[in-house]
């Protein structure tokens, strides 16, 4: 039997895609990068989608993919980054009509948790887990005993007269120049915060600023273990493509 899955990774810039080697969790492929179309659109994203497919001649009997929004039993429920004609669209129908073949969808970050959970530095870890995202701005993955808990979105926390996403996300790093210490603190803040509430057992930092953790590793005071993610710009697509495999064709 055939251990490939093609993942798929929506994103509001990019749209990713390659065929995976389930059992190490590799791609088998070149990965295939395209714009996601201004506005994303459910017409452009789906053209970008089945750009992939075709580039990639895949053939086989499911689809994972990652997409940007909380989705509830197949169904998108929020907006960020994508167009609003989305909400309320049973995406795992509307994919695998589009590609005919079943399509089974799951949020983006949650796509780069499981990549974590099964392959990467929080496979095997017991308790509690969590995956923090940063960039744009700051999504999550939470695992118990390497269960997926889906759709936490702890980037819209509320903190400091604001949301968590707003105050120490990579995009705010930017915006007001702060340097690498400075940002780290905010950081620190946030990490110690979602240690109060949740206790984890790891906390795996992801997003492209993860790489430089060491510069910035002395900053940060928590009780809970840190470490960076293993999958970066692969983790979507690995994911997602792990995430169908639990289902039947």
């Amino acid at each position: 039997m055939d251990n490939t899955i093609l993942g798929i990774d929506v994103g509001g810039t990019n749209t990713k895609g390659a065929i995976v080697d389930l059992t190490t969790g590799t791609r088998v492929t070149e990965k295939i990068k395209i714009p996601t179309p201004v506005g994303a659109t459910p017409e452009g994203v789906t053209q970008v989608a089945k750009e992939i497919l075709s580039t990639l001649g895949y053939s086989g009997d499911r689809i994972g993919l990652g997409f940007p929004s909380i989705i509830r039993n197949g169904v998108c429920c929020s907006n960020s980054n994508i167009s609003h004609k989305w909400i309320g669209m049973n995406l795992n129908d509307h994919f695998t009509n589009a590609f005919g073949i079943p399509t089974h969808c799951l949020n983006d970050a949650d796509a780069a948790g499981v990549a974590e959970s099964h392959y990467g530095n929080a496979h095997n870890v017991m308790g509690t887990v969590i995956l923090l995202t940063i960039g744009t701005g700051i999504g999550s993955a939470l695992f118990y005993d390497g269960k997926l808990v889906p759709n936490t979105e702890f980037g819209r926390l509320h903190f400091e007269h604001g949301i968590l996403e707003r105050y120490a996300s990579n995009k705010v790093r930017k915006d007001l120049n702060l340097n690498m210490d400075e940002w780290a603190s905010r950081l620190n803040e946030v990490l110690l915060y979602i240690e109060f509430i949740f206790s984890p057992n790891l906390i795996v930092l992801g997003g492209g600023i993860s790489k430089q953790l060491e510069s910035y590793q002395h900053i940060l005071k928590t009780d809970t273990k840190i470490i960076p993610a293993d999958f970066r710009n692969n983790a979507g697509i690995v994911g997602a493509a792990k995430f169908a495999s639990q289902y039947r064709k």
